[in-house]
């Protein structure tokens, strides 16, 4: 496993990272889980990504009964707030950041987490506010960096002109072969600011791992067939979108790795990308998924992966 140093913090983070939306607390069993959890610190995955609203704090729960036992500086734990966690409490004010903070470490059960992120932006919010108050986290201790997610780059800006607050250090946005939005303006604002991406949905809900064939029965054990996961994917399962993905089988094959591993070398292959996060409910996902750290890949290959896709990326 290789790492990267987060933003400007003094942070090294694995390149792939594991997280827990849809699945830990909610959509996979516990053993399976706490499984998963463990391949991970296995393989050198030291960046576990959370937050409160993943099951209504179930996630969080479940990473407080099987993280203490471990020593708290092998791990790098990150959650989040801004979503509803009830009809009142929901949003970046001060007193929600103030209440929400202290909820996600009784749940996680730890003193503090190493980065507490924005998990949007609260436009019903003043942005001084919610800055003040993520600074007072810092300072009290609770958290030791702050991010956010899938802010703007004027967002980005603005926060980081506001005199005398706390700097984010992390970008979490969804980024992938077929998604690629943020490099028009988030990526190069974040470069230049000290920030990194912490990339979400790098395999495109599992669309880019080339398991789900054009008009073919959906796997039986997969994430589009469950209950709790699969309604979040629907659109990445275009008709136009899978017969790209299956034209990049090849390039993988070439490239002499899966085509799961192909696709998150892509990702990583931005400088600006600290860490690829990905979900399991299955230990060999992980370990497949672990092998892409530090996998090199002809960048002629990638370029073609590029072209495949260009026409159908931003579909969904």
């Amino acid at each position: 496993m290789k790492y990267r140093q987060l933003g400007a913090s003094d942070l090294m983070v694995s390149e792939i990272s594991l997280g827990s939306w849809l699945t830990y607390g909610v959509g996979v069993e516990r053993d399976s889980a706490s499984a998963c959890v463990d391949k991970a610190f296995d393989l050198g995955i030291n960046f576990i990504d959370t937050a409160n609203v993943y099951g209504r704090g179930a996630a969080e729960s479940f990473l407080g009964e099987v993280l203490p036992s471990r020593p708290r500086d092998s791990y790098v734990l990150a959650t989040k707030v801004f979503f509803p966690m009830s009809s009142a409490d929901k949003g970046l004010s001060r007193a929600q950041i103030a209440k929400q903070i202290d909820a996600s470490l009784t749940r996680l059960k730890t003193d503090y987490v190493d980065l507490y992120q924005c998990h949007r932006y609260d436009a019903d919010t003043p942005l001084e506010e919610t800055m003040a108050a993520l600074t007072d986290v810092v300072k009290q201790g609770k958290a030791r960096y702050i991010g956010f997610s899938e802010w703007s780059a004027p967002q980005i800006q603005a926060a980081a002109a506001i005199p005398g607050a706390e700097k984010f250090v992390s970008s979490q946005p969804q980024y992938s072969l077929l998604w690629r939005r943020p490099e028009e303006k988030v990526i190069p604002v974040c470069a230049a600011s000290g920030v990194s991406q912490i990339v979400w949905s790098p395999l495109a809900q599992g669309v880019l791992s080339g398991k789900y064939t054009p008009g073919a029965a959906l796997p039986a054990d997969s994430r589009a067939t469950s209950d709790s996961m699969g309604q979040m994917m629907q659109n990445w399962l275009a008709p136009e979108i899978l017969e790209a993905v299956q034209k990049l089988k090849p390039l993988a094959e070439e490239a002499g790795c899966s085509l799961s591993q192909f696709s998150l070398a892509w990702v990583l292959r931005e400088p600006n990308v600290a860490s690829a996060i990905v979900g399991a409910s299955r230990p060999a996902q992980l370990e497949e998924n672990a092998a892409a750290s530090g996998l090199v890949v002809d960048p002629a290959l990638f370029q073609k992966a590029e072209a495949i896709v260009a026409g159908v990326r931003r579909a969904a």
